[in-house]
């Protein structure tokens, strides 16, 4: 099934990050974006080509090593990172297991 929107795209990712460690390592590679894009706003230059390698480094390792499936950045890069940065939020402010169980993704 190919979503046709962000609603129907959301549990589908989810669906992706089903083990914890998958998700730990987008965490981070998501909390490494935001600090290299301090320095990239206060001083430009390569400082902007690491928020991006920071982010999907961590998140691509991620699908290969632990989740073993492809990125969903592929098929759908603008959703995949909208939704990178909400299971992220959601995920710091303790409000994602309902997500999670919702999309059918068991806790571990």
């Amino acid at each position: 099934m190919t979503p046709r929107t962000f609603a129907d795209f959301w549990p589908h990712y989810l669906r992706e990050h089903a083990r914890p460690a998958t998700r730990a390592l987008h965490y981070a590679g998501t909390a490494l974006s935001f600090a290299a894009a301090a320095p990239a706003l206060a001083f430009g230059g390569w400082w902007w080509a690491a928020v991006p390698v920071a982010g999907y480094a961590f998140a691509w390792s991620a699908h290969l090593a632990v989740e073993r499936n492809r990125p969903a950045t592929f098929r759908h890069p603008i959703w995949s990172l909208l939704a990178d940065y909400r299971m992220f939020f959601l995920w710091l402010a303790g409000r994602l297991a309902p997500h999670l169980a919702k999309a059918g993704v068991a806790p571990r």
